[in-house]
């Protein structure tokens, strides 16, 4: 029987989904990009999983869209992008509610540099490099690529990376501020779950609904960004009492402290 494409472990409210195509450079078939889909469907589905980690299994993330199987087919690269037939793995992921933590350990190329960032937050590994090569193979993008690499680093650098082709290092992306930071290959992944249970310490409500609001306002032009904040900022005062804030603000001092000590 062969190995599924996708592993999913849950630790308490996180779940670790790795992309299991290691011979592969876990290359986006169809199989895979319908697990993924699936896969965050199903964890937004489940009430005990708050944050999600996404990795890769061996030395990639993932090398983007599977040439070869394309090749062996009838489709074309960009119909299995847009194809209708293929879920939007990326728009899967934007429907989980929690934050995404990606994992990058290896090569984040085309398609697979388009799933990194779909996540919410970047941790690299020292052997991550990221690249988009669209306009060498003479396709456009088709999940987000194009306007989120722009908004990350620049719209300059943006035009460097995908009119050229040429990789970017981890700490080049680090820079640039692609990804969050570049950590040793073996801290890799204890760095990832020590940020989940970051994230899963905050006031529960809050991990959705900041996330939120920060997307909401992302999407929009700043003007219309800052109408976003106020009116989520309106609704989130209304159940909070004084006291509730008083106690979290003890507790925000008392965490400042002991990092800084």
């Amino acid at each position: 029987m062969p190995d599924p494409v996708i592993l999913v472990e849950k630790v308490g409210e996180t779940a670790t989904v790795t992309l299991n195509r290691p011979k592969a450079m876990n290359a986006l078939s169809v199989e895979l990009r319908r697990a993924i889909a699936e896969t965050f469907d199903d964890l937004e589905k489940d009430p005990g999983i708050r944050v999600a980690i996404l990795t890769g299994a061996g030395k990639a993330f993932t090398a983007g869209l599977d040439l070869k199987e394309l090749g062996a087919g009838d489709a074309s690269v960009g119909g299995a992008v847009s194809g209708e037939d293929v879920p939007d793995p990326a728009r899967s992921m934007a429907r989980f509610s929690g934050p995404i933590i990606g994992a990058i350990n290896g090569v984040a190329i085309t398609g697979g540099f388009e799933i990194a960032l779909a996540c919410d937050v970047l941790i690299a590994s020292t052997n991550a490099r990221f690249a988009d090569t669209h306009a060498r193979v003479g396709v456009m993008p088709g999940w987000g690529l194009s306007q989120r690499l722009s908004r990350a680093v620049g719209i300059y650098r943006a035009k460097e990376l995908s009119l050229s082709g040429n990789f970017l290092s981890a700490e080049q992306a680090a820079e640039w501020g692609l990804v969050n930071r570049v950590v040793a290959p073996e801290d890799l992944m204890p760095t990832c779950r020590q940020l989940a249970e970051d994230m899963l310490s905050v006031v529960p409500d809050m991990l959705v609904q900041y996330k939120s609001c920060i997307d909401q306002g992302f999407d929009e032009a700043f003007g219309e960004a800052m109408k976003v904040e106020q009116r989520l900022a309106r609704q989130s005062k209304v159940d909070v009492s004084a006291d509730a804030i008083e106690e979290r603000r003890k507790g925000v001092q008392s965490r400042g402290q002991s990092q800084t000590a």
